[in-house]
């Protein structure tokens, strides 16, 4: 990053924690601590829910996704709004009533204390060890733009956290996520019209349309039942959903966000908010990844996209045959890509047009996979898989100065705002 991007990295994050902090102040009792008071308006709750959900894996991962494997994981999310509906019917007015402030609280008073010890005691360990997880595994990938080691950004990103999250509790961090999922919609909006942009002159946003479906990029639905596809409607129904009525009714890191609220009438509103704004949210960081992957198919992309493994693999004896097959497999890819944005459906060009670009895209792919098994020999790992850095590549090889620095802050941002709400749950 440059010296602008610097700039605007480091003031985002000043902003965001300086702001949790101020809305935070007063909460000096128990109840203003753990539930801020009960005041919280639906909207509040709402982005904060998205904020805890929307964690820096699921923009680094998630445009990956889109890039490789097009929409399908959307459907992954349908089940959602009918479980957000069951829960504002059962849990939401069961927890209110009972004016508890966890709902493992609610057990004790429904069983006995034994019960609510057990599964606090499960609680703890879970979503302490997603806590990690959710800490350290975008500090990796951010570790590679920010040019700082792993431990160092894990750490950084912990500390801010902690500053806002002691200091304000609940009330302090929700705030915090409602200005985070603001900056995070508007930072995604410019990313995606910067990726549209980049496109060819001659190619448009239609014929990327096209193209992205041509390669089963704008796949959305997929009715087969079928045991070994993990995207299809019905594991996202039923799998889905199940998983999502536990998450929501069950995990304190969520129920604690529409406990705060006003009424049961104003928690309902966030969830259904939630219900309403999910799917189409993920739709949208998936389909970003798929427009990058458009701008790929007429500007080269690296062959791996982790700097540091092909920065390995470039020392290697195989990397300038490897390196001259490549360059000739995406040559190919593009050449078929022109042709077939300049062919119509329906006509007699069309089917060879799409059959050439379909053999090109498999042996692209080819190519790439044998870089990855490459990199793979030389760490003597059983698979590698560079997804999570495909996003941060785009955004430091097309953004402008000062975007960059504004995409990686609010990417450092979701690390954190997923982590304040493990992290105060916990604390309950």
């Amino acid at each position: 990053m440059r010296a602008l991007d610097w700039v605007v990295f480091s003031s985002w994050l000043v902003l965001l924690v300086s702001f949790g902090v101020y809305r935070g102040r007063g909460s000096n009792t128990v109840n203003k601590y753990l539930l801020a008071g009960r005041t919280m308006p639906w909207y509040a709750m709402g982005l904060s829910i998205l904020a805890t959900q929307a964690s820096a894996i699921t923009f680094i991962s998630t445009t990956g996704q889109g890039y490789i494997d097009g929409l399908r994981f959307v459907q992954f999310y349908f089940g959602l709004p009918l479980a957000m509906v069951i829960i504002c019917m059962t849990a939401v007015p069961i927890f209110h009533r009972a004016n508890v402030y966890t709902a493992y609280e609610y057990l004790e008073h429904r069983f006995d204390g034994k019960t609510r010890a057990l599964v606090s005691l499960v609680f703890l360990i879970q979503r302490g060890l997603a806590a990690g997880i959710g800490l350290y595994a975008p500090a990796v990938a951010l570790s590679t733009v920010l040019g700082w080691s792993d431990r160092w950004t894990t750490a950084v990103i912990g500390m801010l956290v902690v500053t806002y999250t002691a200091s304000g509790g609940i009330k302090a961090l929700t705030w915090a996520d409602v200005q985070q999922m603001t900056m995070i919609f508007i930072a995604l909006t410019m990313t995606l019209a910067i990726a549209i942009h980049a496109l060819p002159r001659n190619i448009s946003f239609l014929d990327a349309l096209h193209l992205t479906g041509a390669l089963g990029r704008m796949n959305i639905v997929n009715l087969k039942l079928n045991w070994s596809d993990r995207y299809n409607i019905w594991s996202g129904l039923i799998g889905g959903g199940f998983l999502a009525l536990a998450y929501f009714g069950c995990d304190q890191s969520q129920v604690q966000r529409y406990l705060t609220g006003k009424s049961i009438a104003q928690s309902r509103l966030s969830l259904l908010f939630n219900a309403t704004v999910k799917i189409p949210m993920q739709l949208f960081i998936l389909f970003i990844g798929a427009m990058v992957f458009a701008l790929s198919l007429f500007v080269q992309p690296p062959i791996i996209f982790q700097p540091g493994q092909l920065r390995q693999l470039q020392r290697t004896a195989d990397w300038a045959p490897l390196q001259a097959e490549y360059a000739q497999a995406f040559r190919n890819r593009s050449e078929a890509a022109y042709s077939f944005a300049a062919t119509r459906n329906g006509t007699p060009e069309f089917t060879a047009a799409l059959a050439n670009l379909r053999q090109a895209q498999a042996g692209f792919n080819s190519t790439r996979d044998r870089a990855l098994r490459d990199v793979e020999k030389l760490n003597g790992s059983t698979r590698f898989d560079d997804t999570n850095y495909i996003f941060l590549s785009f955004v430091s090889s097309y953004l402008p100065v000062g975007l960059v620095g504004l995409v990686i802050g609010v990417i450092f941002s979701a690390s954190m705002g997923s982590t304040s709400g493990e992290i105060n749950s916990l604390a309950t």
